[in-house]
């Protein structure tokens, strides 16, 4: 018999660089986080990682909109205590709370988040385990750039990397300016 879906809801965040949208459990825990313009995307990791749940809409507790609200206004440390609950394999945990290390600042390449998790010949698997991060900001994959020091791809779009590398104060190569 199939488990019923999961009850989880959903708020939307105004944030600098579009709405944001953050999804949480019963208890308060951070499920997702993701951009309107996302949406589709966060629904479909939210299933591969978590099986069916649904989504009510429901104002986010103050714990998260105060942390996010305070990360976009400066307080880059806001975030990194917020409780986290998420799917996914034992190995993309380990990615995402390796991601969670890394501090505002600063940015990792992909070789050295494998090397983090103990793991330095699976750069393509950290790679993808970084794309399927459902909290992003919170798991800052937005931190992980080329071993070159340029951008990378981003699930949220790169221009939205930029400037969250910015707003935190990171130096990379920008090879669109």
């Amino acid at each position: 018999m199939p488990r019923p879906p999961e009850p989880l809801f959903l708020d939307r965040i105004d944030t600098p660089v579009g709405d944001g949208l953050v999804v949480f459990d019963a208890d308060g825990a951070l499920r997702a986080f993701d951009w309107v313009s996302h949406e589709a995307r966060m629904h479909l990791l939210l299933r591969r990682q978590n099986g069916p749940v649904t989504l009510t809409d429901r104002a986010a507790p103050k714990a998260i909109a105060e942390a996010f609200a305070a990360y976009f206004g400066g307080n880059l440390q806001a975030i990194d205590t917020l409780v986290c609950r998420t799917g996914g394999t034992a190995f993309q945990r380990s990615v995402w709370a390796a991601l969670r290390a890394i501090p505002a600042g600063e940015t990792w390449s992909y070789k050295r988040l494998a090397e983090a998790i103990g793991k330095p010949a699976a750069v393509r698997a950290v790679g993808l385990a970084n794309g399927a991060n459902p909290i992003g900001i919170v798991a800052p994959c937005h931190r992980v750039i080329g071993s070159d020091g340029s951008l990378t791809g981003y699930g949220g779009g790169i221009e939205r990397k930029r400037w969250l590398l910015g707003h935190e104060g990171a130096t990379f190569r920008d090879l669109a300016a």
